[in-house]
């Protein structure tokens, strides 16, 4: 087993520590070196999408990786609901309820186009009033009544639709341009229009006026720009000997499909490794008294897939 590879057996996982340290081998500096690491790191973008970034960070250890994705999740910078001023709620949800659903409606805005709020230096200090370069502003205004009957008769309307307006969703957030912001910004919103909010029923109402400002996930998870950010090794699956026919198409089933490929036609068909990126390393193959000494499985120690999905819209490929 090469020593940068962690071994997946049928009853233990070895090789699995990190052994780039000064002393490990005899002979061998293995001291950290600038130098070194900005020839042997690399950062290799897989895919690039509003909603979700897939990228290969390589020649790193498992610490530093952890820290690119605490930094992720932690400290860069989205726009969120931060003040929920109530005008009138006759819903069933309780004004801080609501108001806590509202601030973890992700909202599509470019924060780089925003300055933080400024600091208030006492518990007491009236909030800063509504500047352009600091903050956004929406409206929600939404009551529900009865829907007209078909031909005009009543007001209980039909059986499938009794109500319009009963339920309540990010698509009804309105947003209302501070100073020269409907110039300057443009696709303003909730990522997603179709979020439920609450259920209304006849004569209820919520108007609530919101304040969305620029922050960190390290203040509150309701800033975090990313719905999960995590990362796995590279799987690595070598063949030790030729399989073919009939146990070359068992082999290509122990796998994740496109991981191990069956090429040529009738009993002279064999097994070939595919795109190990796909595998999902569940050892499926160790099941297999005829098979599991065919197949090395292992993963490559100093190769992260990092893959997070984005709450916020958009993706900077600055």
């Amino acid at each position: 087993m090469e020593e940068g590879l962690v071994s997946l057996g049928e009853y233990s996982i070895s090789n699995v520590h990190s052994r780039d340290c000064p002393g490990t081998y005899p002979g061998r500096n293995d001291a950290w070196d600038l130098d070194r690491f900005k020839q042997l790191f690399r950062v290799e973008v897989v895919s690039l999408e509003d909603d979700a970034l897939v990228f290969d960070m390589i020649g790193i250890d498992a610490s530093i990786a952890n820290a690119f994705r605490r930094i992720l999740l932690a400290e860069v910078p989205t726009m969120a609901v931060e003040k929920v001023f109530v005008h009138n709620n006759t819903s069933l949800i309780q004004d801080e309820v609501l108001a806590h659903r509202l601030g973890l409606i992700p909202i599509k805005a470019d924060p780089r186009l925003f300055e933080f709020p400024p600091q208030r230096t006492e518990e007491g200090d009236k909030w800063p009033s509504s500047t352009p370069e600091h903050m956004l502003e929406f409206v929600l205004k939404v009551r529900c009544t009865h829907a007209p009957a078909p031909g005009g008769a009543g007001r209980r309307g039909t059986a499938a639709e009794p109500y319009v307006n009963s339920k309540v969703v990010s698509g009804d957030m309105e947003w209302i341009p501070i100073g020269d912001q409907a110039k300057t910004l443009s696709d303003v919103g909730p990522v997603k229009n179709d979020i439920l909010i609450a259920k209304l029923r006849p004569g209820q109402e919520i108007h609530v006026r919101m304040v969305c400002v620029k922050g960190v996930g390290k203040d509150h998870a309701k800033f975090s720009p990313v719905a999960t950010a995590s990362y796995r090794l590279l799987p690595d699956i070598t063949l030790l000997e030729p399989v073919v026919g009939e146990r070359a198409d068992r082999l290509a089933k122990c796998f994740s499909t496109g991981v191990i490929k069956v090429v040529g036609n009738g009993d002279s068909r064999r097994a070939e490794v595919g795109d190990t990126r796909k595998d999902s390393c569940s050892r499926e193959v160790l099941r297999h008294e005829d098979l599991k000494n065919c197949v090395q499985l292992s993963r490559v120690r100093n190769h992260f897939i990092c893959e997070h999905p984005s709450n916020v819209g958009w993706v900077s490929n600055a």
